[in-house]
């Protein structure tokens, strides 16, 4: 790769990405509200380039590195207090996502998502069973925290503990289920539940409010002996409204991964969906009613009234994942029939209803997000060595006349994990605005510097063009601790800034006298901590 020219290709901003592609349609230059995707708050009002820089190479150093010129604020880590009320900052940092205060780029709400516990959290956990302490820590640190962040005069990104906003989501809150599996018999009749874990990624709607996932929820449950079919669905709270609270069935039950949000041509809600599991499938939601900009927080009701939907890869179609789908294909299975009577039971027994109905499994499908330029879809499949597929790939479903609603599509392998390409198993998306993927990855940490996985040393964060001459070609922007993954990139609207996680940073240790990682380096503390950082050093095009 000629870096030179990669970095000149990069000042060029999108008006030339749109000249150079080749086969993606007609792109206008530069991404506009009338793109219909909610993913990242883009202003689109000016025409940036989200970096030049000189990429990093691979490290196994115990530090975040960054590339020359570009610097990091760690704004909050574990146990940190965040408000007034002396509530902690989370365990197992994931998804974040920035609400303008005011429409200030430099003074917002940051939400972090909380996915588990970890023993810097909770302490060694003996004979594979929880304290009473240890139970309260793991409900108390999961979930998402909400913080007031700001850049004071000397450039440095702060927490502000004064604000009336910041506070902690768990597994103790209160959430209101919606859709049809509200009152059923799958969940016990229940209208609420208490609580929310295993918080992964997640998304941004139309109306400003944010979409949390509940993926690798099972083994909270049972340990807090908490009913199963509570968990794993999408929540949506408001980060300026503490009572806002939901749990949305209709978007399915699985190991949710994350949401993207878009407009179908008709104006209607689409919702993709990944299921970050082996063998899993991919999903969409689109919703009865149309979008009204004017009805504000109210367009949540479209997320309780729509038609579930999973992709068939071997005939490029949506398959409807509804009571009459599953019927018709258990018309011979008694069993099964006894198990799915209501559309609120093929929710909640979602994965295997998604089967019955002509889902492709498929390698860990973690994170999707549509592009603003051309709503194509992108999915990150991590990996699924069940398969041989070590690395993983980057998939881009290209919808039937680019109609986020449509029920036809076709798809390719954007871009493959390996030597090749210099990175392994892809995570979690963002678009800046001139089209660049910021991809950052996830090699598990008892795979990390070994075997086939060596060359890629620690996980990174990588940036890689989207159509060009150098389409689908990645290069290394971060580099993170020992046996951490980076999650959760998401910019401030003018590109100024980028938030990042640094999760489970010295995962393998077992020992707390000899932590393998002491990231982020605090004098005195022993310990490492997973952590949020504002990255800045960004040029104006």
């Amino acid at each position: 790769m000629d870096r030179k020219t990669f970095l000149s290709y990069l000042g060029t901003g999108a008006a030339a990405l749109a000249t150079a592609s080749a086969g993606l349609g007609a792109l206008n230059g530069k991404a506009s509200a009338a793109s219909a995707t909610a993913d990242h708050l883009f202003g689109f009002g000016t025409n940036r380039v989200s970096g030049y820089f000189e990429p990093i190479e691979p490290t196994k150093a115990d530090k975040l590195v960054l590339p020359k010129n570009f610097k990091y604020d760690v704004v909050a880590a574990f146990d940190d207090v965040i408000n007034q009320a002396g509530e902690k900052f989370g365990s197992g940092c994931d998804y974040n996502a920035y609400f303008p205060i005011k429409g200030s780029n430099t003074r917002g709400l940051l939400v972090n998502n909380h996915e588990y516990s970890t023993i810097f959290s909770i302490g060694p956990v003996k004979d594979g069973k929880m304290t009473a302490d240890q139970l309260h820590k793991n409900l108390y640190y999961q979930g998402m925290s909400v913080i007031e962040v700001y850049r004071d005069d000397n450039g440095v990104w702060k927490m502000d503990t004064t604000s009336p906003y910041a506070r902690r989501i768990n597994g103790y809150t209160k959430f209101e289920i919606t859709g049809p599996a509200k009152g059923g018999s799958a969940l016990g009749g229940a209208t609420t539940a208490q609580g929310t874990f295993a918080n992964c990624s997640g998304g941004v709607t139309l109306w400003n409010t944010v979409l949390s996932c509940e993926e690798n929820f099972a083994e909270t449950a049972a340990a807090s002996k908490l009913p199963d079919t509570h968990y794993g669905w999408v929540i949506e709270v408001d980060p300026f409204d503490k009572s806002y609270l939901k749990k949305h069935t209709a978007l399915g039950r699985f190991n949710h991964e994350n949401t993207a949000m878009g407009l179908a041509k008709d104006g209607r809600v689409v919702v993709y969906m990944g299921d970050d599991k082996k063998d899993a499938c991919v999903y969409k939601f689109i919703s009865n009613g149309k979008y009204d900009k004017l009805k504000g927080r109210a367009n949540s009701a479209l997320l309780e009234d729509g038609t579930l939907y999973v992709a068939n890869l071997k005939t490029g179609k949506w398959m409807p994942v509804t009571l009459e789908a599953v019927s018709k294909a258990i018309q011979d299975k008694p069993d099964l029939q006894k198990k799915f009577k209501t559309q609120g039971d093929v929710v909640t027994y979602c994965q295997e209803a998604a089967l019955l109905v002509g889902g492709t499994p498929t390698d860990r499908p973690e994170d999707i997000e549509i592009s603003p330029f051309d709503n194509t879809v992108f999915i990150c499949h991590t990996n699924n060595d069940n398969h041989g597929n070590i690395h993983g790939h980057i998939t881009r479903i290209f919808e039937t006349k680019s109609d986020l609603g449509a029920l036809e599509f076709d798809f390719e392998i954007f871009a493959a994990g390996g030597r090749q390409s210099g990175f392994s198993s892809p995570d979690n998306l963002a678009f800046d605005s001139n089209g660049h993927l910021w991809v950052v990855t996830d090699i598990s940490s008892s795979s990390q510097n070994k075997g086939v996985h060596k060359s890629f040393m620690n996980n990174g964060l990588f940036v890689i063009p989207t159509s060009g001459p150098d389409k689908a070609v990645a290069l290394q922007f971060a580099s993170g601790p020992v046996e951490s993954e980076l999650t959760g990139p998401f910019f401030t609207p003018d590109e100024q800034t980028l938030f990042l996680s640094v999760q489970h940073p010295g995962e393998n240790t077992t020992d707390l006298s000899n932590p393998t990682s002491k990231w982020p380096h605090r004098p005195g503390d022993n310990k490492a901590r997973c952590a949020v950082v504002a990255i800045s050093g960004f040029k104006l095009s």
